[in-house]
C-alpha cells in the first residue's frame, strides 16, 4: 500500500465561492485512472482532511483514484471566515469552485460528520457532477427525535472551541471515538497544537455559531432528489450524530446502503480504518 505524505501533497488553490474569494489548502494524492475522490473532513477544532483521512487515502489511490483531501473555509490552512449562512451551502460553493479552478469534472465524495453535510449540499445542487457518496454520521437528514439536542458530543466540542485546552480536548475526545485508550498523548498534542496554531479559526467558528445557530439545514425533503449510489456509514455508539439520524437518511435516499459498526464511535474511518477501507473501495468499484 502507498503511503502518502501531507507534505508532499499540500498544494493552495484560489476559488470563487459566491461572493468570496478563498484560498484553500487541499491535499492531491494519485493519478485518476479509475476516477477522482474529494473527501471532505469534520467540524472539530483543529481538523483537516488530511487529520481525518490519513488512514484511508492510500488504499484509495492504490485503487487507481486520484484523492484530493480539501480543507474547507475556515480550517487548517485555508483561508479564516464568519459563516453566517449554511456552513453546508458554504463549503458545497468552495468545493465547487475547487472542481472548477482543477478541472476535475465528475466526482466521489466522501464526507464525515460536517464533510458528509456538505456532500450532500453539492451533491444537491451539482447533482450531474456526482458519481457517487460515502456519508459518514452525517448528512442532515434531520435532528434526532429520540436524543436531546444538541447531543452530548457536540456540547463538547462547542466547549472545545470557546476554551482550548487539553483537558476540553481530552473531554471531547472521550466521546468522540468508542475506545480512547488508543488516543496517544502525541495524537493530543498535536490536534492542540493545530487548533491554537490558527487561533482566527477558533474565533471565527463561535461568532459564527453565534450569528446563525443552524448552521445545517434540514434537506430531509429533498433526499429524494439525490439518484446517485450511497454509501451511509455509522457507529453504533455515535455521541455526537446517533445512530437514529442516520437511518432517516438512509429512508429518504432512493439508492442508498447502510453499515453500522459496533464498537464504533464518530470516527468510523479511523476507528475501523481497515474494514471501512475495503468497503469503500467496493463500493466505488461496483
Amino acid at each position: 500500500m502507498t503511503t502518502p505524505t501531507e507534505a508532499d501533497s499540500s498544494r493552495f488553490v484560489q476559488v470563487k465561492a459566491g461572493d468570496l474569494d478563498l484560498r484553500l489548502h487541499y491535499n492531491d494524492l494519485g493519478i485518476a485512472a479509475a476516477g477522482t475522490v474529494v473527501m471532505l473532513h469534520g467540524s472539530g477544532p483543529g481538523a483537516s482532511s488530511w487529520a481525518n483521512f490519513s488512514r484511508n487515502a492510500g488504499p484509495l489511490t492504490d485503487a487507481g483514484y486520484r484523492v484530493i483531501l480539501m480543507d474547507c473555509p475556515g480550517w487548517s490552512k485555508s483561508d479564516p471566515v464568519v459563516c453566517t449562512g449554511a456552513r453546508s451551502e458554504l463549503n458545497a460553493r468552495a468545493l465547487a469552485g475547487l472542481v472548477d479552478a482543477l478541472g476535475l469534472g465528475r466526482i466521489h465524495l466522501v464526507g464525515n460528520s460536517m464533510g458528509a453535510h456538505s456532500a450532500m449540499m453539492y451533491t444537491l445542487t451539482h447533482p450531474d457532477r456526482v458519481g457517487k457518496l460515502v456519508l459518514m454520521g452525517g448528512g442532515t437528514g434531520g435532528a434526532s427525535p429520540f436524543m436531546p439536542m444538541p447531543t452530548e458530543g457536540i456540547k463538547l466540542l462547542n466547549a472545545l472551541y470557546r476554551d482550548p485546552s487539553i483537558e476540553n480536548l481530552k473531554r471531547m475526545m472521550a466521546v468522540f471515538v468508542y475506545d480512547p485508550s488508543s488516543l496517544t498523548e502525541d495524537l493530543y498534542q498535536l490536534r492542540l497544537d493545530n487548533m491554537l496554531s490558527r487561533r482566527e479559526h477558533l474565533v471565527n467558528f463561535v461568532k459564527s455559531q453565534e450569528q446563525n445557530p443552524k448552521q445545517y439545514p434540514d434537506v430531509s425533503a429533498r433526499l429524494g432528489e439525490v439518484t446517485q449510489p450511497v454509501l451511509v456509514i455509522w457507529g453504533r455508539d455515535d455521541r455526537f450524530v446517533p445512530l437514529d439520524a442516520g437511518l432517516r437518511l438512509v429512508a429518504g435516499l432512493p439508492n442508498a446502503d447502510f453499515h453500522v459498526f459496533g464498537r464504533c464511535g464518530h470516527w468510523a474511518q479511523w476507528e475501523h480504518a481497515e474494514r471501512f477501507n475495503r468497503m469503500v473501495v467496493d463500493f466505488l468499484a461496483g
